[in-house]
Parts: C-alpha cells; structure tokens; sequence
C-alpha cells in the first residue's frame, strides 16, 4: 500500500493551496480517507475526514469553513482544499486510509499514512 501526498508548499496568510493523496496497493472505495497535521513540537491533530462512499465527511472545528476535504474513487484519490490560509496551519499534512469503525477522528482508525507534504503559510 503506498499514499502518496502532494501539493504542499509556501503561501501567503489567505492564500490557497489544494493537496492531493493518490492512494495505490489497496481497493480505495472501501477505505475512509483522513488528512491530519503536525507542527513542530505539537502532536498530530485531525484535520478532516471523509467516508467511502464520500457521504459523510468531518472538518475539525479549527478549519470549518475554510478547509474542503473530497475525494475521486475513479482516480483514487483525496483532496484537501485549504482556503483563507493561517499562519497557524504551518504543519507537516499527512493522508491516511482506514477500515475500521469509528469517526475518523482519531489517528487510530487509520492502517496506512502517507509520507507528509510540507504547508508553510507566512504571515
């Protein structure tokens, strides 16, 4: 199984960025999709998440509003679209893919990850 995360870079505070997680080695359609991040010194926080059949989908409370996540079954892949950028969404973006129950919350739920795409928002 290998994710593959892209589309990181450096923007400016209400800039946009769109990520993509292009997913190969597992039946894509059957996995939750979730996208998490990591800033230097803090823990990896949720950031949203999406159902297999793309019917339910959850944003944390941080990026509601701002932050879309969505997924192509037929490319198999994920997106997240980052608008109005902070300077606080600086982080290491992770893709994940998961089959087991739960929210999609909590990083557990998740059996791969991908290897990270930088996001750097100056301010």
């Amino acid at each position: 199984v290998q994710l593959q995360a892209s589309g990181g870079g450096l923007v400016q505070a209400g800039g946009s960025l769109r990520l993509s997680c292009a997913a190969s080695g597992l039946t894509f359609s059957s996995y939750r999709m979730g996208w998490f991040r990591q800033a230097p010194g803090k823990e990896r926080e949720f950031v949203a998440t999406i159902s297999w059949s793309s019917g339910t989908t959850l944003h944390a409370d941080s990026v509601k509003g701002r932050f879309t996540i969505s997924r192509d079954n037929a490319k198999n892949t994920v997106f997240l679209q980052m608008n109005s950028l902070r300077p606080e969404d600086t982080a290491v973006y992770y893709c994940g893919a998961g089959a087991r129950m739960g929210s999609g919350r909590l990083s557990i739920s998740y059996d791969y990850w991908g290897q990270g795409t930088q996001v750097t928002v100056s301010s």
